[in-house]
C-alpha cells in the first residue's frame, strides 16, 4: 500500500522507513480494509484469472485475491519499495500461497508485456502517483482487451474520521499548508467523478463509479489505534518528532479523547466512505 510512481528520493525513503511498521500491523490493516478488497474482487475477478496488483504494499489486496482465484489463477503483486515487496512475499510464504509472484516496479513503468493480465487493480494507491495519466496508460497496456481495470480510493476527507481526526488534532500544534487539489495525497480523488473522468480520458470503456460505505473495524483499543496510526504514517512520525516531547504527548492524549466515540465496547469502528472506479480496456 505504499502507492508510488516515479517517487522522489524523499518519498521513497519515507516508505522504505515505513515498511517495517506496515509489516508489523499487516493483520490489522488487512482486517480494516477487507470490505475494500472484497469490493475490488466483486468488480470482476473470477476464479482462474491472471491479476496484477499495482502498489500492493505489504501484500493486500494481492494475498486475499490469491486465495479467491484458486490454483489455476495467478496474482502478481508489485510495489515501488523493495521492503514492501519483501514483506508481502514473506506473508505469502508464511501462508503457503503458491499462485502469487512479486515484482518491485513503478506504476508508470510496468515490466510486463502488453495484454498480460485479465484484471488489474490498485487499492488506495493511485492517489499518490505523481503522473497518474502515465500510470493509467501503463496499467491499461498490460491488461488484456476487454479486461478490467479497477481502483479503490478514499472518498472525501470530512466523511472519513479514521484519517481526518488525527490530522485535525495535529493542525492545532503544527501549521499545515493546504493541499493542492491535484497534488499526491490520500484524498486527491475524493471528489466523485474525478478519477472516473481520468480513466475515461485514458481510453477505458464502460467506466463505472460506485460509493462504498462501510466501517473500518478491528479489535483495537484507542491506544493501539494511536500506535498503528503514529507508526505507519511517515508524515505523522516526522511531525511528532518535530514537536517537544510534552506537546507530542498532548497530541496523543487529544487524539485519544477525540476518537472515543468510535470505540464502542473498547473496539475500533469508524464510518468510512470510498469510491470504487472501474473500466474495461479496449
Amino acid at each position: 500500500m505504499s502507492k508510488l510512481a516515479n517517487p522522489s528520493t524523499d518519498i521513497l525513503r519515507e516508505w522504505q522507513e515505513s515498511a517495517i511498521f506496515w509489516r508489523k500491523h499487516y493483520p490489522t490493516i488487512r482486517t480494516m480494509f477487507a470490505p475494500v478488497t472484497n469490493a475490488l474482487i466483486e468488480a470482476r475477478i473470477l476464479e482462474g484469472d491472471i491479476v496484477l496488483d499495482v502498489a500492493g504494499g505489504s501484500g493486500e489486496p494481492s494475498l486475499t485475491i490469491a486465495e479467491q482465484i484458486g490454483p489455476r489463477g495467478l496474482v502478481t503483486c508489485t510495489d515501488a519499495v523493495a521492503e514492501m515487496v519483501a514483506a508481502a512475499k514473506a506473508e505469502a510464504e508464511r501462508r503457503g500461497l503458491l499462485n502469487i509472484e512479486f515484482r518491485q516496479c513503478l506504476a508508470d513503468s510496468l515490466p510486463f508485456e502488453k495484454d498480460t493480465f485479465d484484471v488489474t487493480v490498485c487499492r488506495l494507491g493511485v492517489m499518490f502517483f505523481p503522473d497518474v495519466p502515465a500510470a493509467l496508460k501503463e496499467m491499461m497496456r498490460v491488461t488484456k482487451s476487454e479486461g478490467t481495470i479497477a481502483f479503490a480510493v478514499w472518498g472525501r476527507s470530512e466523511v472519513n474520521p479514521f484519517a481526518h481526526i488525527v490530522t485535525d488534532v495535529l493542525s492545532r500544534y503544527i501549521e499545515t499548508p493546504p493541499t493542492l487539489p491535484d497534488a499526491p495525497g490520500a484524498f486527491r480523488f475524493g471528489e466523485p467523478g474525478k478519477l472516473a473522468h481520468m480513466l475515461t480520458e485514458a481510453g477505458a470503456l464502460q467506466v463505472r463509479e460506485r460509493q462504498l460505505n462501510f466501517r473500518i473495524e478491528a479489535p483495537l483499543s484507542p491506544d493501539q489505534f494511536w500506535e498503528m496510526r503514529s507508526q505507519t504514517s511517515a508524515t505523522l512520525r516526522d511531525k511528532l518528532a518535530s514537536l517537544p516531547p510534552e506537546q507530542a504527548s498532548k497530541v496523543r492524549l487529544d487524539v485519544l479523547q477525540a476518537v472515543q466515540e468510535f470505540f464502542p465496547n473498547g473496539q475500533m469502528s469508524f464510518p468510512a466512505q470510498m469510491l470504487i472506479v472501474s473500466g474495461q480496456v479496449r
